[in-house]
């Protein structure tokens, strides 16, 4: 687990813990604890601007989440295009491919029960959301909650499509810097039965 800190680490990810930053953490496990009781097992989360960047928001949550629960928490890096991740599930690592064995996706553990599922290299966007559904059905009993991080899919014009394969959505912002009036025009896009709010970070 130590090595795949250290891996993080290089990509500019690093799990905080209580030593660290106790605020932080006390708020990462407070949301994932609002995740785990509203019984929504995959998650959406959809950055409200470009420069928010959704992969260390999902890996905080998981790491969190694995805190509150001993079953496997899963992380997608579902943008296929331009996977951010990718640098972590190299075709030569040793970890298995995804749950579908015929999938883009390969696994990489980051502790005991947290896995990272992410393309090794850019695929056809085409392939996004099929891609996305088929790991979400064949993932289906391995994880309690599945984190997605659907970064790039508003570009693709995919965002209804793969929100749709959601138990529901969050839009991600900046403190300070995500304007209110675009976080609200892009909440009225969302499905209300599939939005569970609004996460400011930064």
């Amino acid at each position: 687990m130590q090595e795949e800190h250290e891996r993080l680490r290089e990509i500019g990810i690093h799990i905080i813990g209580d030593e660290e930053d106790p605020l932080v953490r006390a708020e990462c496990i407070r949301i994932a604890r609002r995740i785990h009781l509203s019984r929504n097992r995959v998650v959406g989360f959809i950055p409200a601007t470009d420069d928010v960047a959704v992969p260390p928001v999902a890996i905080q949550l998981g790491h969190a989440l694995t805190q509150l629960t001993p079953a496997t928490i899963a992380v997608v890096d579902a943008n296929v295009r331009w996977p951010g991740l990718a640098g972590l599930a190299r075709d030569d690592d040793d970890d298995a491919q995804g749950p579908d064995t015929s999938s883009v996706f390969r696994t990489k553990w980051l502790g005991d029960s947290l896995a990272l599922l992410t393309p090794p290299h850019s695929e056809q966007s085409g392939e996004a959301v099929p891609q996305l559904a088929r790991l979400l059905l064949s993932g289906a009993e391995l994880f309690e909650h599945i984190l997605v991080d659907l970064t790039g899919f508003d570009l693709l014009g995919e965002h209804a499509s793969a929100a749709a394969c959601m138990d529901t959505t969050i839009l991600c912002g900046r403190a300070r810097k995500t304007r209110e009036r675009h976080l609200r025009e892009m909440e009225r896009a969302m499905p209300r039965k599939r939005f569970m709010g609004v996460l400011l970070v930064g």
